[in-house]
């Protein structure tokens, strides 16, 4: 015999809550049936209270589910405007940069995926395997190895390229410096707004305008394409430096480099910068202050450029 207690086991079986609390709302809202939330709450078996939380739950998923289209509907009109060929990196630019909509990368890669929107991506090119097969003969050996703790200026040179972020991290910036390991001196320096390999050759080029005495002077760097390439080699045998490199995914080989960036990203407020003339105002008068003002424990409490004309005046 069907009891109230069975038919009610039956119904939580069949009928889950979720489902129980749609059916609820449609009843409810129907003019016709003037049906009231409280008997139907009780037939259905569900709380009064857990209906209307639900309720109060499926407006803001509707909600979430209306701004979701709005938003693939951006992402979809980029993509297909662009042959299908943007990726996420490329959508959001143009998110900001078009329809002044600043999305999250997060955001993009799931609506991405979930409606799956997958960027035609190029093969890949047969010579670059064999540009990377040809930089393994253009390294060099870890002549510096580690030896930081040098007494002679100009003997030990090391060089590195960071980034800065400007302009409420919109734009960036690519700053190659040449620095004294024995004074801490930075000796060249430039900015750029690309990393082409202009401006690295233009920091080595700073060390001949600056008329810096060279003898048996070692240039340690990191593997990175700008030390490999061929213009960069035959500007530094030029100047008549040896080449030393780091091994790979081993930034502690060029600790003195590594530690100068962190100190300067820490004293200088870049990230404030709005043009790029700004920021090369302030790295300028950066290097001005660190290279003659910033008094350093290490080097007998001098800054770098008294400290190299303590150095010299004993040889």
């Amino acid at each position: 015999m069907l009891t109230w207690k069975n038919f009610k086991s039956i119904l939580m079986k069949i009928y889950p809550k979720e489902l129980r609390f749609k059916i609820i709302s449609k009843l409810s809202s129907n003019t016709n049936l003037k049906l009231e939330v409280g008997l139907l709450c009780k037939i259905a078996s569900v709380s009064k209270s857990w209906y209307y939380k639900y309720k109060e739950r499926f407006k803001s998923w509707n909600t979430k589910e209306n701004k979701e289209k709005e938003d693939l509907e951006l992402i979809s009109k980029i993509f297909n405007k662009s042959f299908q060929k943007k990726w996420w990196r490329r959508i959001q630019i143009d998110l900001s940069n078009k329809y002044w909509v600043l999305m999250n990368h997060k955001k993009i890669k799931r609506l991405m995926k979930k409606y799956n929107l997958h960027a035609k991506i190029r093969k890949k090119n047969p010579y670059r395997n064999i540009m990377k097969a040809d930089q393994k003969h253009r390294t060099f050996d870890n002549i510096l190895n580690r030896e930081f703790n040098q007494k002679e200026s100009m003997k030990s040179l090391c060089t590195d390229i960071t980034y800065l972020h400007y302009h409420n991290w919109s734009r960036r910036a690519y700053l190659s410096t040449v620095k004294d390991i024995a004074t801490k001196e930075i000796i060249s320096r430039e900015l750029s707004g690309n990393m082409e390999m202009d401006f690295v050759l233009k920091t080595i080029d700073g060390i001949d305008k600056n008329k810096i005495k060279i003898n048996n002077t070692i240039i340690h760097s990191d593997q990175w394409l700008h030390y490999t390439n061929q213009q960069y080699i035959k500007k530094v045998e030029k100047l008549w430096i040896t080449q030393s490199m780091s091994r790979k995914w081993n930034c502690l080989d060029n600790a003195p480099i590594e530690s100068f960036f962190w100190h300067m990203k820490d004293e200088i407020d870049y990230k404030t910068s709005k043009t790029y003339n700004e920021l090369l105002d302030k790295i300028n008068n950066y290097m001005d202050y660190y290279n003659n003002e910033r008094y350093q424990w290490w080097i007998k409490k001098m800054t770098p450029v008294q400290y190299r004309n303590h150095l010299n005046s004993k040889t």
